[in-house]
């Protein structure tokens, strides 16, 4: 991030009624307009928090981040730049019976719409063209999709500053902060189950989040550095089951085997390999990337990959 840009996040919300598509804007009181749902990053806060915070706040609804969209950039009024990152964010029947939202000084009113009317409606052309990129996806049959999120387990203990095994070094003062930070940006991806390698610096990175949503860490050798170097390791075992189930995962591993578990992933989902999986799973410790897959038909390819560093 640059230091005289102002970033901010937010996302398409849509849902499907009847068979079809609508999408969510906002009407501002303020402004008179009708926009998507964004806001500014707050201190400490990651993008991906910052578009599922701006999201509730201003509908009431409690979504989970999908494929990324687009990013807009235009100059405010005192000649600033904004910044602003789009994710695509489904709202379940759930977050929409359990949203208590009701007209304020800020929102007037939210309302459900046709693409054709949402994009007749939006006051900005920046907010169209969000549109159009949103609706781009939906017309290449990419709409309802799942996160497997790849993580690097936070930074651990120097080999030469520990006596014991290599499976039981523990993280350094920074790789818990680095843990703890993962938290929210993981959150936000809607991630549900977690399973790690079984060395300490990978299970002690993902129990911050284990906590957080009152989850059990499903710990295995397959995903570990030691198995991964022997020859023992079944990350393909691992990669399949996730796949199969199409529910949003972490999962926690080793610089070594980030490349072979993106790989896998490739392979799982018949995607074409390129530099950008090297890309995706050159990861610093802490960091992890999102490989987007759809709900309905997860061998179609991978949609979308983006990465995030903890936020210290």
């Amino acid at each position: 991030m640059t230091e005289t840009a102002v970033y901010a996040a937010g996302g398409v919300v849509w849902r499907v009624v009847d068979g079809k598509l609508r999408v969510l804007v906002i009407h501002r009181t303020a402004y008179a307009d009708v926009t998507i749902p964004k806001g500014k990053v707050d201190p400490g806060e990651s993008l991906a928090e910052t578009a599922v915070r701006e999201i509730f706040e201003e509908t009431g609804i409690q979504v989970a981040l999908g494929i990324p969209v687009s990013v807009s950039r235009y100059r405010m009024p005192n000649k600033r730049q904004k910044i602003v990152h789009y994710w695509s964010a489904e709202a379940t029947d759930a977050a929409i019976r359990a949203s208590a939202f009701v007209p304020n000084k800020e929102i007037a009113a939210i309302e459900w719409l046709s693409p054709r009317k949402a994009l007749a409606k939006l006051s900005y052309p920046v907010d169209v063209e969000i549109m159009e990129e949103f609706l781009r996806y939906v017309d290449d049959g990419v709409l309802a999709t799942f996160p497997i999120v790849v993580l690097r387990h936070a930074k651990a203990l120097d080999r030469a500053d520990w006596d014991g095994t290599d499976a039981a070094r523990p993280l350094t003062t920074r790789g818990a902060k680095q843990a703890a930070a993962a938290v929210g940006p993981l959150r936000a991806f809607g991630v549900r189950k977690i399973v790690s390698s079984d060395a300490v610096r990978c299970v002690t990175t993902v129990t911050p989040l284990a906590a957080a949503l009152g989850k059990k860490i499903h710990r295995t050798s397959a995903l570990s550095q030691d198995a991964w170097e022997d020859g023992t390791s079944d990350v393909r075992a691992v990669i399949g089951r996730r796949v199969r189930s199409r529910k949003p995962a972490v999962l926690c591993s080793h610089g070594p085997v980030l490349p072979g578990i993106m790989a896998e992933l490739a392979l799982a989902t018949g995607t074409l390999h390129g530099s950008y999986l090297g890309s995706a799973s050159a990861l610093e410790t802490g960091a992890f990337s999102v490989v987007h897959l759809s709900a309905t038909n997860p061998g179609s390819g991978i949609i979308a990959i983006e990465t995030h560093e903890p936020k210290l």
